[in-house]
C-alpha cells in the first residue's frame, strides 16, 4: 500500500513538466549564468535551478518539507547531487535546514520579509544609479525593450505580469560591471518572487499602480535625471513590498495551520 501523503510534503511531478520561459528565467537567475551555458552546468546546479522554480512558482508551499529520497526517485538520480542541490538552495534562503525535518521552504515572518524587500531596494538603487551615469545608453535599450513587454504581460496574468518584471531586473543586475552587487541583488530578488506574485495576485490592482510606476521609472531613464529614477524604483519596490507584508499574514497562518495538523 502506497504511503499516504501528509501536507507538508509537495507533489513533485511538477519536476517532470516541459520547461517554461517562467521557470527558465529562474533557473538562470539560480546558476547566474546565461542559457547556452546551462547544458555544461553540474548536476546538483541544474536540481537547485529546478527546484527554485517550483519553490517561486508555487508549486512547493510555504513550510512543505523536501526530502532527499523523493526528489532523487522523482529524477532518477541519486541523492548525492539531490543533497548538494538542497545547499545550493539555502545560500538563496530558499530552502532552510531544521532539525528533525531535514529541508523545507521556509515561512518568513513579516519583520524578515521588510528587511528583505528594504535589502533589495538598496541594491537596486545603487545598481540603477551606477548604471545610469556609466551605461545610461545600454540601460535604455534595455527599459525600452522590456517595457512594452511588461505591458502585454498585465493583460496575461499575474504570473506573466510578475515574472516579466523579473526578467527586467535580473538584466539590469546582468548589466551591471559590479558582479558582487548583481549577485546579491539576483539572490535577493529570488527571494522577493515568490511573495511579489502572491501579493499580486491577492490585489491586482497593485498590477496598474505598478505600471504607473514603471512607465515614470523609464521616462526618468530616458531623460537621464538619475535621482528621480532611483526613488521612483525605491518607491515601486516599496509598494509590492507593502502588498506582500499585507498578504503574508494569511499565507503564514496558513503555513503554521499545515505544520500543526500534520504533527511535524
Amino acid at each position: 500500500m502506497a504511503r499516504q501523503r501528509t501536507q507538508d510534503l509537495p507533489d513533485l511531478s511538477a519536476l517532470l513538466l516541459p520547461r517554461n520561459e517562467w521557470m527558465v528565467a529562474i533557473e538562470q537567475a539560480v546558476l547566474r549564468r546565461q542559457q547556452d551555458a546551462i547544458a555544461a552546468t553540474p548536476l546538483p546546479e541544474q536540481i537547485a535551478a529546478k527546484l527554485a522554480a517550483l519553490i517561486v512558482l508555487d508549486f512547493v508551499h510555504t513550510g512543505q518539507r523536501l526530502l532527499e529520497q523523493e526528489i532523487s526517485a522523482a529524477l532518477k538520480v541519486s541523492r548525492a547531487p539531490v543533497r548538494e542541490a538542497l545547499r545550493i538552495l539555502e545560500r538563496d534562503r530558499l530552502v532552510e535546514f531544521q532539525a528533525r525535518r531535514g529541508a523545507m521552504v521556509p515561512v518568513p515572518h513579516a519583520k524578515d520579509l521588510q528587511d528583505v524587500f528594504d535589502i533589495r531596494s538598496r541594491l537596486y538603487g545603487m545598481i540603477l544609479r551606477e548604471e545610469m551615469l556609466e551605461q545610461h545608453d545600454d540601460l535604455v535599450e534595455l527599459f525600452d525593450r522590456h517595457i512594452p513587454r511588461i505591458l502585454r504581460a498585465s493583460d496575461e496574468s499575474v504570473d506573466a505580469y510578475a515574472v516579466a518584471t523579473f526578467l527586467l531586473n535580473s538584466e539590469v543586475a546582468e548589466l551591471s560591471d559590479n558582479r558582487i552587487l548583481a549577485d546579491l541583488l539576483q539572490s535577493v530578488s529570488l527571494q522577493t518572487l515568490r511573495y511579489v506574485r502572491l501579493a499580486l495576485a491577492a490585489d491586482p490592482d497593485t498590477i496598474r499602480l505598478n505600471l504607473e510606476g514603471w512607465r515614470a521609472l523609464h521616462e526618468a531613464i530616458r531623460a537621464g535625471d538619475v535621482e528621480r529614477a532611483v526613488d521612483l524604483a525605491r518607491t515601486r519596490i516599496a509598494r509590492i513590498r507593502a502588498s506582500a507584508v499585507e498578504h503574508l499574514g494569511n499565507d503564514e497562518t496558513d503555513a503554521e495551520n499545515s505544520f500543526v495538523e500534520t504533527g511535524s
